[in-house]
């Protein structure tokens, strides 16, 4: 994407070939770091502490993890053991997502088939590029098929601003390129119609207020940030249009894994009539599970994350203390919404609705 005139993406390979290079989407907006990851223990740092997060951005960094681990493994007395065990490391990183397991399970299967050290290095590098490429134009066809959604709101608001209300960071930074939830919004701001983005701020790390507010504010789209709570206030008062959200897991049957809080919209937007749709790569179906509420594992996080908030002050990044110091806090990270609170999904091959009838209609590969 670009931002402040440079092409950017949240993760890509540095010029040694060997070293992993991220945005540190902790620091953001306030400071723009890059981290270099050369280890398995770094990457799965990354992955657990957020440098980097969102459901595709995770799978292409546990993919380059697996070529960091054949790396390393060829001093080890049996490489393919070694970097299978170090690959069940990188899969726990993170429990909810199940686009890391994907990112990880398609470099190792790569890598098996390799011959030698150096065969296996340049499997697990080439198949993590691969997939970093097959996400990203998963995403721009996600916002092809979603763009039309707008458009066809904005005929019948006869040219009228859209206002379209989403739910923590499903942009760029999470998706390689484009975005899941943002993708739509990007491609129907390139092609003139007037749109207007309601951003959750999505406690308790401020991902949108923090990141899809810096997204919209580089990219030049008109947005405004949002208490979170402030959603259904707007869909009574006629001020949304559509929600788009993201996903970290959606079952093949429809049900949806998102950060905590969308299942609240969900009940909001059924309430008052307005359209819920879901933006995922296939990559982040579960075709597995089918019971979403009961299924999905759901990540609880360090309380801390609850109770400290960070900001800007006197030009520092700092965290202040909220509750009462004794208060205990509880950290849910993801909640699950029911399919049928689901409009539809919005994916690479098009839109369908949110079951499993429709859903594999699309993917029947997968039936």
């Amino acid at each position: 994407m670009n931002v402040d005139g440079k092409q950017l993406r949240p993760i890509w390979l540095g010029e040694d070939g060997v070293t992993v290079k991220v945005i540190d989407q902790r620091q953001l907006p306030h400071c723009f770091v890059v981290a270099d990851l050369i280890t398995v223990d770094q990457v799965i740092e990354a992955i657990q502490e957020m440098f980097v997060r969102g459901a595709p951005l995770i799978g292409v960094t546990g993919a380059y993890g697996v070529m960091l681990a054949a790396i390393a493994a060829q001093t080890t007395a049996d490489p393919l053991k070694t970097i299978q065990a170090e690959c069940d490391r990188i899969r726990a990183a993170r429990p909810t997502a199940v686009n890391l397991a994907w990112g990880v399970d398609r470099v190792f299967q790569r890598v098996l088939a390799a011959g030698s050290d150096a065969e296996r290095i340049e499997a697990a590098r080439s198949e993590a590029a691969a997939i970093a490429e097959l996400e990203a134009e998963n995403c721009r066809l996600i916002g092809e098929h979603g763009a039309r959604l707008i458009q066809a709101i904005s005929h019948g608001k006869r040219g009228d601003t859209v206002n379209i209300l989403t739910h923590c960071n499903a942009g760029w930074l999470a998706c390689i390129e484009y975005g899941t939830a943002t993708a739509p919004i990007y491609e129907a701001h390139h092609r003139g119609i007037d749109v207007h983005v309601w951003v959750d701020e999505t406690r308790p790390l401020n991902q949108g207020a923090r990141l899809t507010a810096w997204e919209m504010g580089k990219h030049g789209v008109p947005h405004t940030v949002i208490t979170d709570n402030a959603g259904g206030h707007l869909m009574q008062h006629g001020r949304v249009d559509m929600v788009i959200v993201g996903t970290d897991r959606s079952t093949h049957t429809g049900d949806v894994a998102n950060k905590i809080g969308t299942y609240l919209k969900a009940l909001a937007a059924r309430d008052n009539g307005i359209p819920f749709y879901v933006a995922l790569p296939s990559s982040t179906f579960d075709w597995a599970m089918t019971d979403g509420v009961k299924e999905i594992p759901i990540e609880e996080r360090n309380p801390d994350e609850v109770r400290y908030i960070q900001g800007l002050a006197g030009g520092k990044l700092v965290k202040v203390l909220v509750p009462p110091e004794a208060s205990p806090a509880a950290d849910f990270a993801f909640d699950v919404t029911p399919a049928r609170l689901v409009t539809g999904f919005i994916t690479e091959r098009g839109i369908c609705g949110a079951s499993r009838t429709e859903i594999h209609q699309l993917f029947p590969e997968h039936d």
